[in-house]
């Protein structure tokens, strides 16, 4: 296996037996007799339970009590060491004192607990917690967020309006009224190491956490390649000019639904102009200044995220060991 693949949420060789997806009456049985297992998620939130490095997703059986009020859609996940693996989302329950303002925020870190759930198992923002969980555990999880989120936003068929139902074990919806079949959607996200020379370019947007720069990054537009993409983005947002480019590393990103494409671009130009609709600030930083960024001890900006891909190009990048 590549270093790219090491990324979170990716690479832990999950078996997505998509092979059963169209045997509904299979999926059911395994569902009734516990052959097949639940993963509940509140708001996008997954069932866990356990701290930093420990921690285990909580599958429940069908008919568990938590899963009550669970919406009908159960997302068919894979075959996980023999066991069938499902999702649900379980928004409809409403916790006892929910700070929406709290929840809304760039890292969600309230915690929920069902009086239904296993001892410890609490529904915790999956953002902060995708390094405490195993590679296995951190792509399940991905997926039925990035799977249940799109079931929730797009119920309604976007040929002629009517509501859709789901199919082939959650991967599908189809619309009875005029045929139309859709499929979970993911969006393409560039993400770019820019460098020149010693220094790599980091930028920050409006409203994220005092300290927080990472790379630029942007939506892969129709008609446009992944190298376009990284020239066209950082040029928009730095006016800073790219030249060669060179994929890297690709990271499932559930939020909601993009795949990050890590790519390497090497700078023929070095001053900045913000363009301040899209980014808030950008600056170059050398190896060095990194290296203590990583530490901990820069004056002025935080280590990227430890999970995110920024991060994971970032550490490679000093290491020397991008591949």
């Amino acid at each position: 296996m590549k270093l790219a693949e090491t990324v979170t949420f990716g690479g832990s060789g999950l078996d997505r037996a998509a092979e059963l997806r169209g045997d509904a009456a299979m999926l059911d049985e395994a569902l009734e007799s516990q052959a097949g297992l639940v993963l509940p998620l509140w708001r996008g939130k997954p069932l866990m339970r356990g701290e930093a490095g420990q921690a285990t997703l909580v599958w429940l059986p069908n008919d568990h009590p938590v899963l009550a009020e669970a919406a009908p859609v159960r997302v068919f996940l894979g075959r996980d060491d023999g066991q069938l693996r499902f999702a649900a989302d379980i928004s409809a329950w409403t916790p006892v004192d929910v700070d929406e303002a709290q929840i809304g925020a760039f890292l969600d870190p309230t915690l929920q607990a069902h009086p239904a759930a296993p001892n410890e198992a609490l529904f915790r923002e999956l953002r902060g917690a995708m390094t405490w969980l195993s590679a296995r555990d951190a792509e399940l999880s991905a997926t039925a967020k990035a799977v249940l989120d799109w079931h929730r936003t797009h119920r309604f068929c976007s040929r002629c309006g009517a509501e859709s139902v789901a199919d082939q074990g959650g991967w599908q919806r189809v619309c009875a009224t005029c045929g139309g079949r859709h499929f979970p959607r993911t969006d393409p996200v560039v993400i770019m190491l820019i460098t020149h020379g010693n220094d790599v370019l980091l930028g920050r947007s409006p409203g994220w956490p005092e300290g927080m720069y990472s790379l630029l990054a942007g939506f892969v537009e129709p008609g446009e390649t992944l190298e376009a993409a990284v020239r066209r983005e950082v040029l928009e947002e730095t006016q800073v000019d790219v030249g060669p480019v060179t994929y890297l590393a690709s990271q499932p990103w559930p939020y909601p639904a993009s795949l990050m494409f890590g790519c390497r671009g090497e700078a023929r130009t070095r001053a900045i102009t913000v363009d301040p609709v899209e980014i808030e600030d950008a600056l170059w930083l050398s190896r060095e200044e990194l290296t203590e960024v990583f530490a901990g001890r820069h004056t002025k900006i935080l280590p990227a995220r430890k999970g995110a891909i920024a991060h994971f190009l970032l550490e490679n990048w000093l290491a020397d060991r991008l591949d």
